[in-house]
């Protein structure tokens, strides 16, 4: 008894409402950029920031274990740079790389690059607003000026290392305020609204923040290499 294969056109058993979302898919990304972030929070709010530039996004951990150097630079874009560029040659793709912290003028631009690591390792975030607002008592609101700054760095294997920058400003207010966002976003408030970063919706902090400038100036940096321009 002889068997010969049974070939089969699965689309007979698809109905065309079926088959429709299969042939539909619309462009696939045409490069793919790894995030240098460990932080599931940043990813996704850079993800948010990039979103329906047609690049696929990939966090560190998709892309294997891949040891990202210390942010121990003497500047924001010497740290993103940094970071960038050695994941970029862990990983054979394009990869982008941020670095951020507050600067306050009174402080001498304390706490700077250190933003992250201010009063030291085992700090938390409250522990370091408590700081900050210790280190200004008595000092005026007209003389807490402060500003967040961003540096993303984009790298591709080869070497090629673009750089783009945001600033948002604002001051220090009197005492924390608000139970949104991470970081310094408690003590950090923007004047023309009367309110912090810790207070406004997610879509407002999305339009003035720093990494949100930074990140309008990385699109065109990676529309342009979709292009072919950069």
């Amino acid at each position: 008894m002889s068997c010969n294969p049974l070939l089969l056109n699965f689309s007979l058993f698809l109905t065309r409402q079926a088959i429709s979302p299969l042939t539909n898919l619309g462009p696939l990304p045409r490069i793919t950029l790894v995030i240098a972030t460990g932080n599931p929070g940043k990813f996704n709010e850079i993800a948010e920031l990039l979103h329906g530039l047609g690049v696929l996004l990939l966090p560190l951990d998709r892309v294997g274990p891949i040891e990202v150097p210390p942010e121990s630079g003497d500047s924001f874009q010497e740290n993103a740079r940094r970071k960038a560029e050695a994941v970029a040659q862990a990983s054979g793709q394009l990869a982008l790389a941020d670095d951020s912290g507050l600067e306050v003028d009174a402080l001498g631009g304390q706490p700077g690059i250190r933003s992250a690591r201010f009063g030291g390792p085992q700090a938390t975030d409250a522990d370091r607003n408590r700081l900050v607002l210790e280190m200004l008592r008595g000092i005026p609101p007209e003389r807490r000026t402060a500003r967040f700054r961003c540096v993303v760095a984009i790298a591709d294997p080869r070497g090629s290392i673009r750089l783009a920058e945001g600033i948002c400003e604002g001051r220090i207010a009197l005492a924390p305020r608000g139970t949104r966002g991470f970081g310094y976003d408690p003590i950090f408030e923007i004047p023309s609204l009367g309110k912090t970063f810790a207070e406004v919706q997610p879509e407002v902090k999305n339009r003035l923040s720093h990494r949100a400038k930074a990140m309008a100036a990385a699109r065109v940096i990676l529309q342009g290499i979709l292009e072919g321009r950069a």
